[in-house]
């Protein structure tokens, strides 16, 4: 039997299914800024049924990407789902006429976000739901209990199967688990931020994944250069490297790099047959920092 590319990243459990490390997040399937229709629909199309045929079994999307573009996009390239696809969707924000991204966590937000998500993919219920709550790339410590006290409920209905959080600090983590059940966190994180190291070292010990998002978001000039200068050395390139360091990170790290290309997402999948050695550990290591003391959840 054929090994496929993302089943070389090894699996981990997400809700009630195990999915395979390396997934891909769907945001850059529309047009610029992340509204309208993508330039080539089959193109875009293209990509989602090649990540399948690759092994991915773990898409991250939302309704407010296009908005509904890429939801509808999914549903008309995979529908009928594999049975073991695992659709991970957000909620908490719109899309206003400008393109911007203003919160929507009233309750009656959240329910309209959950039903247009079921509906633009063709589901009767969505398998996970992330709370994201507002801020650009960076956690703003606040409650969350009023929204995802509503998405508990909408869990209760039948229309959601799981519930995760998104931009969160662990203070509000705690905050969403003491509500109901957390099956995963999704905040920024990469080779140079790595302010979430605690957390990411405490969910694993309690086997709740973490999926970090902007995987070279926020080098400075001259980590980019340190880590290009990497890549060249081992024939890849920096998104290669940066996400073969991330599956080597910790067990708990689910993967979605993103791309149009389907060339670019067949390069993307190749981190999951790569290895570091300790001293290009120890290397990319110094080309970033690490996170605050260890975390108690």
């Amino acid at each position: 039997m054929t090994t496929t590319t993302a089943e070389r990243s090894g699996t981990y459990r997400l809700g009630d299914r195990e999915v395979f490390r390396l997934g891909y997040g769907a945001m850059q399937l529309t047009g610029p800024h992340v509204m309208g229709p993508p330039a080539d629909r089959d193109a875009a199309m293209a990509v989602l049924r090649r990540a399948v045929e690759l092994g991915v079994n773990h898409i991250d999307t939302s309704d407010y990407y296009g908005p509904a573009v890429v939801n509808e996009l999914i549903r008309e390239a995979l529908h009928p789902y594999p049975d073991d696809l695992v659709i991970v969707t957000k909620v908490g924000a719109r899309r206003d006429a400008d393109g911007g991204w203003p919160e929507a966590l009233d309750a009656a937000d959240l329910r309209r976000a959950v039903q247009e998500n079921i509906d633009h993919l063709g589901v009767e219920a969505l398998d996970v739901v992330n709370l994201r709550m507002p801020g650009f790339a960076e956690p703003v410590q606040r409650s969350l209990a009023e929204p995802f006290e509503a998405l508990a409920a909408l869990q209760q209905e039948g229309l959601v199967r799981h519930l995760g959080v998104s931009n969160v600090t662990p203070q509000m983590f705690a905050e969403a688990r003491a509500i109901a059940p957390v099956v995963c966190v999704q905040n920024h994180y990469n080779l140079v931020h790595r302010a979430d190291d605690p957390l990411i070292d405490a969910l694993s010990r309690e086997g709740i994944p973490y999926t970090p998002f902007f995987p070279l978001g926020g080098f400075t000039p001259l980590q980019s250069a340190a880590l290009d200068t990497i890549a060249r050395r081992l024939e890849t390139t920096p998104m290669q490297v940066a996400l073969t360091w991330l599956l080597a990170r910790s067990p708990n790290l689910l993967l979605i790099p993103g791309t149009s290309s389907v060339a670019h997402l067949e390069e993307n999948l190749q981190a999951a047959a790569r290895a570091l050695g300790p001293a290009e550990l120890a290397e990319l290591d110094r080309i970033g920092g690490s996170g605050e003391p260890d975390v108690d959840l």
